[in-house]
């Protein structure tokens, strides 16, 4: 009985996918609920598992193609399992090497062995040519479409015939499509596109910046880091500071914690916190929800927790949405300094960058310190630079003296 692989809800105000990748061909044995096709939308990425045990029967969408809600995937006979395979064609005896004559017969198996471009693949088996004759121009020795219509095209030579002098290299720009390798966009980073043109055509975007040392938190996460990791499971970091620091400034000043609606300024009275993270496929905003009621180790339990679950594509859309300010880490891929765009409907974000020994002055000495730069990008439509600026430097106080964070000042 053939049983239908349909695409299942995907999340409110999502209709469409787009098929990523299937983790079964036809004819394959799959067992119950094991996942056989990956989903994208513009927000996740779903898995989508098989309904009953048996074997694939039919594939109705290949990789690339665009699905709706309730479209059929595909068929599996189920209760077939492993019998459904296709039967595998036992290897030919070996044979003899064919004569000269017949050798263009043996072009697609040969071929099958050679990197080349589905192009070219193609142009070698159609016109059976001799891919011994072919040199591949492309990246890593691989055969492109010029270099099959180039062999394609070619005029057969005498034995005796000399070669012709090499023809001088253009003057002119030459044509790259052998170095180039077009791709369609996923809907996670068209998604994102769309939203960081609408930041920047509808806010009024604006970036302060300042310093921070870092030497107060680096010292208290050395003096305590073993006993908050035996007693909790989890290392003490550095986003716990930075997300309970942005809460006290928001706290102080909540416009930076508000969003624009038409002509009305809605204040939000509770802290969920976006907290962004490098996926497989891009970068995403899960959110810390009510993060000013939470611990510092229940902090760091969840951004592990979003940390490692968007590397393998498990996050869910409820965890994407949301949030009313947005904190990012570029400095754990080694950017200094940034201007970070804010994530619409919010007015702030702030931007963390790597942490380097700088020379600064101290009570009159030239000393050497942990610094790290700030920035906070806001919408001048609701935030005027004052309040940007002095929420950047409550930040900096409680980040260069951590004692502000317990005691709320």
């Amino acid at each position: 009985m053939a049983v239908e692989l349909k695409v299942p809800p995907l999340g409110e105000s999502i209709t469409e996918a787009v098929v990523g990748k299937w983790n079964k061909k036809k004819g394959d044995a799959v067992s119950a609920d094991e996942p056989l096709v990956v989903l994208e939308t513009d927000k996740v990425t779903i898995d989508v598992p098989a309904p009953a045990a048996g074997a694939i029967a039919t594939i109705a969408f290949n990789e690339g193609d665009k699905v709706r809600v309730g479209d059929v995937l595909g068929t599996i006979e189920a209760g077939a399992g492993a019998t459904a395979t296709a039967p595998q064609t036992p290897a030919p005896a070996p044979v003899a090497a064919a004569p000269v004559a017949a050798a263009p017969s043996t072009a697609s198996s040969a071929a099958a062995d050679v990197r080349m471009t589905p192009t070219a693949r193609k142009i070698v088996e159609e016109n059976k040519l001799d891919v011994a004759q072919l040199k591949g121009s492309g990246t890593g020795g691989r055969i492109t479409k010029e270099d099959a219509l180039g062999q394609l095209n070619r005029p057969a030579e005498a034995p005796a015939q000399r070669a012709p002098a090499p023809a001088p290299a253009p003057s002119g720009p030459r044509p790259r499509a052998d170095r180039e390798e077009r791709v369609k966009m996923t809907p996670l980073r068209r998604r994102v596109a769309e939203r960081l043109v609408q930041a920047q055509s509808t806010a009024a975007i604006l970036t302060t910046f300042n310093e921070v040392d870092m030497g107060a938190v680096m010292e208290l996460r050395k003096q305590h880091q073993e006993k908050f990791l035996a007693r909790h499971g989890v290392k003490l970091g550095f986003m716990s500071f930075f997300i309970r620091a942005a809460v006290e400034a928001l706290k102080a000043f909540p416009q930076v914690n508000a969003e624009i609606d038409g002509d009305d300024v809605v204040f939000k009275h509770y802290y969920d916190i976006g907290v962004a993270v490098s996926g497989s496929r891009g970068l995403v905003v899960p959110v810390v929800r009510d993060a000013d009621t939470l611990s510092m180790a229940e902090l760091e339990k969840k951004v592990g927790d979003y940390g490692t679950r968007a590397r393998s594509d498990k996050l869910t859309l409820a965890e994407l949405q949301g949030g009313t300010f947005t904190i990012t880490n570029g400095g754990i891929f080694g950017s200094m300094l940034s201007t970070p765009i804010i994530n619409p409907p919010q007015t702030g974000i702030l931007g963390m960058h790597n942490i380097v020994e700088r020379p600064v002055a101290r009570n009159g000495q030239v000393v050497i310190r942990p610094i790290m730069y700030l920035a906070l990008s806001y919408d001048h439509r609701l935030i005027d630079g004052r309040e940007a600026v002095q929420f950047l430097v409550r930040v900096k106080d409680c980040i260069e003296d951590p004692t502000r964070l317990l005691l709320e000042i």
